[in-house]
């Protein structure tokens, strides 16, 4: 009885041990060592045909994608609007005075940088889109129920 509950144990501690580790590829652990060297609290996940590196960088919560091959597809970041290029602030600041913000990000690629806000007040929930250069434009919008 000893025996079986002492092999559960070591079962038990060698599963939990391993669970949540990610296999991710030299390639992309090279790329991703070279181009943020000094990031922080890294936690890779695994997706199909990507990995996704989330960490601290220059004190901000960032998010890097690779292709297999370690090529960087993107990243992403949360923002606060104080980080907004000044023309999508005061277009903000302007034309949305009657809603909160509940979430802002922004996404690099090769296309360019692109920010997305979520705003909403009691009846109305809309996501805009906008590069640094535009102005925001409506990309969904939903009736809360």
């Amino acid at each position: 009885m000893k025996k079986m509950i002492m092999a559960l144990a070591v079962l038990v501690s060698t599963l939990s041990a391993f669970a949540g580790e990610e296999k991710i590829t030299p390639k992309v652990l090279n790329a991703f060592k070279s181009e943020f060297n000094t990031a922080k609290e890294v936690e890779w996940t695994v997706g199909h045909n990507y990995y996704k590196a989330a960490f601290v960088y220059n004190d901000k919560h960032v998010f890097a994608y690779y292709n297999q091959d370690g090529e960087l597809l993107g990243l992403t970041r949360y923002l606060s609007p104080d980080d907004l290029p000044l023309n999508l602030f005061s277009d903000l600041k302007k034309n949305y005075c009657k809603y909160w913000i509940t979430d802002l990000f922004e996404v690099a690629n090769t296309e360019g940088t692109t920010y997305y806000i979520t705003l909403e007040n009691a009846d109305t929930k809309i996501v805009l889109k906008a590069s640094a250069e535009s102005e925001w434009s409506l990309h969904e919008k939903t009736r809360k129920a």
